[in-house]
């Protein structure tokens, strides 16, 4: 079928108006009780931790002062809390490549390419500015501001630079409205699902091609990015008010629907 915005801004609206069914709440529940799961996130996502080879990243410049010796050390891990130390050091210098550079590492991990793909970001003209101008946008003007002028930079797509608006925004002591998070394919795919199956409750015939096209695996515009953080912002809400001890902080809501915590199938 055609693509109708009309069609998505009702299944959007279907979607905020009911967030998260009950067996959600208690599947997320018991991930954040489980202490081979979710328990150690009860405070935060902080201790949310990446493995890396900082060998593989000789090439890679500039190197974060605080991450392991690449020459010295064989293998290393980096936790979300680190990266967010990282980025706070860096916007005192207003170092941002560093700062990104802190987030990729994190991001892709063990991931062999990695290393070529943040290099090739960080070598095009204007990459630094890029990233300088992302940050001050965020804390001007919000996420989706950020989120549009780093859709510039080629090769960076967007389950990648949020990585890096997710974890500025950690680091920042104010952004403007919702504080990013990090959506990539897998985050999509929950909310695809999701949003297939409230509209096919509601009656909508249309629902599962229209959330197929609004939620696919990549390529989201920065209207679909914000939709993304309102949704998951009061999907948290819904979760501390709950009886489950749930933190006040939707990045751990992230962190559990990447860990498969809930699958709205």
């Amino acid at each position: 079928m055609r693509f109708d915005q009309n069609l998505a801004d009702q299944l959007d609206a279907t979607m905020y108006a009911q967030l998260l069914p009950e067996d959600a709440v208690k599947s997320l529940g018991r991930w954040l009780t489980d202490p081979e799961k979710g328990q150690r996130y009860r405070h935060g996502s902080g201790a949310h931790t990446s493995p890396y080879l900082p060998s593989s990243w000789i090439a890679v410049a500039p190197w974060p002062n605080a991450f392991a010796d690449r020459a010295a050390v064989a293998s290393a891990s980096v936790s979300r809390a680190d990266v967010v130390a990282t980025v706070r050091a860096a916007e005192q210098s207003q170092s941002w490549a560093e700062a990104f550079v802190a987030t990729q590492v994190w991001g892709y991990g063990l991931t062999g390419y990695g290393p070529y793909r943040t290099g090739q970001v960080l070598a095009q003209p204007g990459a630094e500015e890029a990233f300088t101008e992302a940050v001050s946008l965020l804390a001007d003007e919000g996420a989706s501001a950020g989120y549009e002028r780093l859709q510039v930079l080629d090769g960076l797509g967007p389950a990648f630079l949020t990585k890096f608006l997710y974890f500025a925004g950690q680091a920042l002591p104010e952004v403007k409205g919702l504080r990013p998070l990090i959506l990539d394919s897998v985050l999509a795919g929950v909310l695809r699902r999701h949003a297939t199956k409230i509209g096919a409750l509601a009656g909508y015939d249309w629902a599962a091609p229209i959330a197929n096209r609004i939620w696919r695996d990549s390529n989201w515009t920065s209207h679909r990015y914000h939709i993304y953080l309102q949704w998951m912002h009061a999907a948290s809400e819904q979760l501390t008010a709950a009886s489950i001890e749930w933190p006040a902080a939707p990045d751990v809501l992230e962190l559990a629907l990447f860990s498969a915590a809930w699958d709205p199938a």
